[in-house]
C-alpha cells in the first residue's frame, strides 16, 4: 500500500511538471505558419535554413543569428541577424543585388505578416536587406516594446504612426537612409527608453519633444544632418547616454542631466566655453567634446570628477594654461587635449611618463615636449590678443557705423524733399493722387519693402521662363478687342477668383482673361508690386502669366475697380475631365494620373520654396489643374491670396505673418490630399468629401474596401504597391489634426517613388508578355 501510494504521488508529479517543461508544447500551427511566411518575404536567408524541418518546435531551436521566445504557445520575441552588407553609399531607393532583396520585396506584406504575431514583445530584424519606406502601418505592431530594424535600406520619413506605439520602449533605426526632418512626436512615446537614429541622413533642428521623455536613458542620432541649436538637457533625468556627434549643430554648450554617464558632442559645431556645470557631472565617464570651435580654458573640475576614464577636447581653439597642481581622477585612463591653443606647462598628472593613462597633447604650444608644439608662443598668444583688441575695436567699429547710417539717412532725407520739391508742385499727377487714394499697408502679409526684395531660390524659375513672352502691361481696350468687348460667347465661367473670358490678342495668340475685383486695402504701387512678383513666377508646371491690366476707373476716379490677368490658354481641359467615366474625353490610367499629380506636387514645392515670400493657399483642387496638348499638366489660379482680401481675415484675427503663412502651408497639403483622394477614387468623391472622411476613409486600409471605393480603371492598372504609397501620404495629407500632415517635400518624394514602382512594375509586365508572346 506504501509502494502503491508513493507511485501515485510520483505520477501526480510528473503529471504537475509536465506543463513547466520548456517546449513541451508545440507553437500553435498558425504561430508556425506566420514564421514561414515570414521567410518567404525575407527571401530564404541562410540564418533561417534551421526552420526546413517543420516539424520541429521553432520555440526550442536558436542560434546566434537566430532567436525565438515563446510564451504559452505564442511568439513572443522574434531576433534575426543577417549578413547583408551594413551600409553602402550609393543606394538610390532601389534594389541592389546581392545587397538588398529583389525587386518584388514589398514591406507592406512583410508588415502584415509581421502583424499576425499579436502578441510579439520584441522584434530584431538587423541586416536583412530589408529596403524601400518603412509604411505607416508598422503600428499595427502595437504589442512591440523593443522594435530594431538596423542596418537595412529603409529610406523616406519615419512614419508618424509609430507615436501610436504607447508601449515602445526601444527603437532603434540604425544605419538606415531615413532621409527627412526629424519626427516631432516623440514625447507621444511616454515609455521610451532607448532612441537610437546614428547614421542615417535625419535633417533639421534638434525636435524639442524629446526633452518630454522622462523615461529616456539612451539618446544616440549621431551621423546625421541635424542642425541648429541645442536646447538645455537637464530634464532628462534618468539620461544616460547621450551621442549627437557628428552633426552640424552650431550653439554653445546646453546643460546636461546630473546622472549623464557617456556623452559625445564631437564634430559639430559648438561654440563658447565648456560650461562649469560639466565640472559637477559626478557619474560621467566619457566624454568627448572635439572637433567643435570651444573657446576658454578648459575646467580643471573637469579632469578630476570621481568617475571620469576617456576625456577628450581635442581640435578646439582652448586657450590659457592649465593649473600646476591639476588634480586628475583616479579612473581617468584617457586625456586629449591637442590641437589647441594651450600655453605653459603641463600638469604633473597630465605627464607623459604616467603609465596608466594616454595622454595626448601635440599641437599646442606648451611648454613640454616642443618638437610636437608650435614653435612660438606667438601663434597662441596672437588668438588670445586678437580677441582682446577687438572687443575695444569692435566697440569703436560699431559706434562708427551707427553714426555713418544716422548721418546717411539724415543727408538721403534732405536728398529725397529737395527731390520732391522740384518734380512735385502743387499740381499732383495722377498717379501720385492714385498712391495716395488709399494707405500703402502690407496686407495679406507683404509689404511694399518683401514685394519688391522677392527672390527666387529655386532653377525651376529659369526653366519656366522658357517659350513664353515676358510678361507686359495691357491695355482695357487691347482685351476687350480681344473678346469683344466681353461678349458672352468669350465667356467660360465665373468661380470665387472673378470671371474668366477666352480671348485672341492681336497677333493671334489665344489666351485667357480673369477679371479679379481688387481689395481696396492695396494702393496702386503696392497692388503693381504684387502684379509684377505674380508675374515672375515662371515653373513647367504653372500656367504662364502673360500679362495684367489695371482698371483705375473714371477720370475723376482715383480708386482700383478691377484688375485683369491674362494667361495662355491651355486647350486640353481641367484633370477632373480625365477622371469621370461619363466625360467626352479619355479616363486617365493610374500611370497618368500618378504623372499629374507628380506635376502638381512640383509646382506647389516651387510656390512654397521657390520664392521668397512664398505662394500658399494655392486653391488647389482637380478643376485647376490643366491638360495641354502635350499632356502636360499645368496648375492655374495660383498665388491669388496675395490680391484678394482672403489673407486680412487672419490678420484682424491678431495673427501674425509667420502664423498666416503656416496656416496657408497645410491647406495647401490638406487641400493637395483631396487632390490625391480624387485620383484614386474618382470624381464623384469632390462632392461628398466630408461624409468620405467620416464613413469610408477607413476602409481604403482594406482589400475588401479597395475593391468596393477605388475607381476601377485604377485598380486595373496601377501597381498595389504604388497605389498603397499614394494611399499612405494621401491619408497623413487629409488627417484633421495639422501637425500630423506630412511637408510638401514628403509629399512630392512620395509621389515620384510610387511613380518609380509604377513604372518599374508596368515595364516588367511588358517584358513579361513580350517573352510569353515570342
Amino acid at each position: 500500500m506504501v509502494s502503491m501510494g508513493w507511485c501515485c504521488l510520483f505520477l501526480l508529479f510528473c503529471f504537475v511538471w509536465s506543463f513547466y517543461v520548456p517546449g513541451s508544447h508545440q507553437l500553435q500551427s498558425s504561430q508556425t505558419q506566420v514564421l514561414l511566411q515570414l521567410r518567404k518575404h525575407l527571401e530564404y536567408p541562410m540564418q533561417l535554413e534551421i526552420w526546413n524541418d517543420h516539424t520541429i518546435d521553432f520555440c526550442s531551436l536558436s542560434s546566434v543569428q537566430v532567436n525565438i521566445t515563446c510564451q504559452e504557445n505564442f511568439v513572443t520575441e522574434l531576433r534575426i541577424m543577417g549578413d547583408k552588407p551594413t551600409k553602402v553609399w550609393d543606394f538610390n531607393g532601389f534594389a541592389i543585388p546581392n545587397q538588398t532583396l529583389s525587386e518584388s520585396f514589398s514591406m507592406d506584406s512583410l508588415l502584415a505578416t509581421l502583424a499576425r504575431l499579436t502578441s510579439l514583445r520584441v522584434l530584431s530584424l538587423v541586416s536583412l536587406g530589408i529596403w524601400g519606406p518603412l509604411p505607416d502601418k508598422i503600428h499595427r505592431l502595437s504589442s512591440v516594446e523593443h522594435l530594431d530594424l538596423s542596418s537595412n535600406f529603409l529610406f523616406g520619413s519615419i512614419p508618424y504612426k509609430i507615436c501610436t506605439m504607447v508601449k515602445l520602449q526601444t527603437l532603434k533605426l540604425d544605419d538606415n537612409f531615413f532621409n527627412t526632418s526629424l519626427p516631432t512626436w516623440f514625447d507621444s512615446l511616454s515609455n521610451l527608453t532607448v532612441l537610437s537614429l546614428r547614421n542615417n541622413q535625419l535633417k533639421g533642428p534638434f525636435p524639442s519633444s524629446i526633452l518630454s521623455i522622462p523615461t529616456l536613458t539612451d539618446l544616440i542620432i549621431s551621423s546625421n544632418d541635424m542642425s541648429g541649436e541645442l536646447p538645455h538637457l537637464s530634464s532628462l533625468n534618468r539620461l544616460r547616454v547621450l551621442d549627437l556627434s557628428a552633426n552640424k549643430l552650431h550653439s554653445v554648450l546646453p546643460q546636461m542631466p546630473k546622472g549623464v554617464v557617456m556623452v559625445f558632442l564631437n564634430n559639430n559645431s559648438f561654440s563658447g566655453k565648456i560650461p562649469e556645470q560639466y565640472g559637477r557631472l559626478s557619474q560621467l565617464q566619457h566624454m568627448d567634446m572635439s572637433f567643435n570651435v570651444l573657446r576658454g580654458t578648459p575646467i580643471a573640475a573637469l579632469f578630476s570628477l570621481p568617475n571620469i576614464t576617456y576625456l577628450n577636447i581635442a581640435s578646439n581653439m582652448l586657450s590659457g594654461s592649465l593649473p600646476g597642481h591639476l588634480s586628475c581622477g583616479s579612473k581617468l585612463e584617457f586625456v586629449d587635449i591637442s590641437n589647441n591653443r594651450l600655453m605653459g606647462g603641463l600638469p604633473s598628472c597630465l605627464s607623459a611618463n604616467s603609465e596608466k593613462r594616454v595622454i595626448e597633447f601635440e599641437g599646442n604650444c606648451l611648454s613640454s615636449d616642443l618638437r610636437h608644439q608650435h614653435a612660438a608662443e606667438s601663434y597662441c598668444e596672437e588668438v588670445v590678443n586678437v580677441k582682446k583688441q577687438s572687443k575695444g575695436k569692435n566697440a569703436g567699429i560699431l559706434v562708427g557705423v551707427i553714426v555713418g547710417i544716422v548721418l546717411l539717412m539724415v543727408f538721403l532725407a534732405l536728398g529725397f524733399l529737395f527731390l520732391w520739391r522740384c518734380y512735385c508742385p502743387r499740381g499732383t499727377s495722377e498717379q501720385h493722387l492714385l498712391q495716395n487714394a488709399v494707405q500703402d499697408s502690407s496686407a495679406a502679409g507683404f509689404s511694399s519693402e518683401l514685394l519688391a526684395n522677392a527672390r527666387f531660390v529655386s532653377e525651376a524659375a529659369k526653366l519656366g521662363m522658357q517659350g513664353l513672352p515676358a510678361c507686359r502691361s495691357f491695355s482695357l481696350d487691347e482685351l476687350k478687342e480681344a473678346t469683344n468687348n466681353f461678349d458672352g460667347s468669350a465667356f467660360m465661367g465665373e468661380g470665387s477668383c472673378g470671371k474668366l473670358y477666352r480671348g485672341r490678342l492681336e497677333n493671334g495668340t489665344q489666351v485667357a482673361i480673369r477679371c479679379l475685383p481688387c481689395s481696396k486695402k492695396f494702393s496702386l504701387r503696392n497692388l503693381k508690386l504684387r502684379l509684377d512678383l505674380l508675374a515672375r513666377l515662371r515653373h513647367p508646371h504653372l500656367v504662364g502669366l502673360l500679362g495684367h491690366c489695371v482698371d483705375v476707373g473714371g477720370r475723376d476716379n482715383y480708386s482700383v475697380n478691377n484688375v485683369f490677368l491674362i494667361s495662355e490658354y491651355i486647350p486640353g481641359g481641367s484633370f477632373r475631365t480625365y477622371l469621370a467615366e461619363n466625360s467626352c474625353r479619355k479616363v486617365f490610367n493610374w500611370s497618368e494620373r500618378l504623372s499629374v499629380l507628380v506635376s502638381v506636387a512640383k509646382a506647389v514645392h516651387f510656390l512654397h520654396v521657390g520664392v521668397i515670400p512664398g505662394f500658399f493657399n494655392n486653391r488647389l483642387k482637380t478643376n485647376n489643374i490643366l491638360i495641354n496638348e502635350h499632356w502636360i499638366a499645368k496648375l492655374s489660379d495660383y498665388g491669388m491670396s496675395i490680391l484678394l482680401e482672403e489673407t486680412d481675415k487672419f490678420e484682424a484675427k491678431g495673427e501674425g505673418h509667420k502664423s498666416w503663412q503656416m496656416k496657408k502651408l497645410e491647406d495647401d497639403v490638406y487641400t493637395l490630399g483631396f487632390i490625391l483622394l480624387e485620383a484614386v477614387v474618382g470624381s464623384s468623391v469632390c462632392a461628398r468629401r466630408e461624409s468620405f472622411l467620416l464613413n469610408e476613409m477607413a476602409s481604403l486600409n482594406s482589400q475588401d474596401g479597395q475593391k468596393r471605393i477605388i475607381d476601377p480603371i485604377v485598380q486595373a492598372t496601377c501597381s498595389q504597391e504604388s497605389l498603397s504609397i499614394v494611399i499612405s501620404i494621401m491619408s497623413r495629407c487629409i488627417s484633421l489634426e495639422s501637425c500630423s500632415r506630412p511637408s510638401i517635400e514628403d509629399v512630392l518624394w512620395n509621389l515620384q517613388y510610387a511613380a518609380q514602382i509604377q513604372a518599374t512594375t508596368v515595364d516588367g509586365e511588358q517584358r513579361h508578355d513580350t517573352a510569353s508572346h515570342k
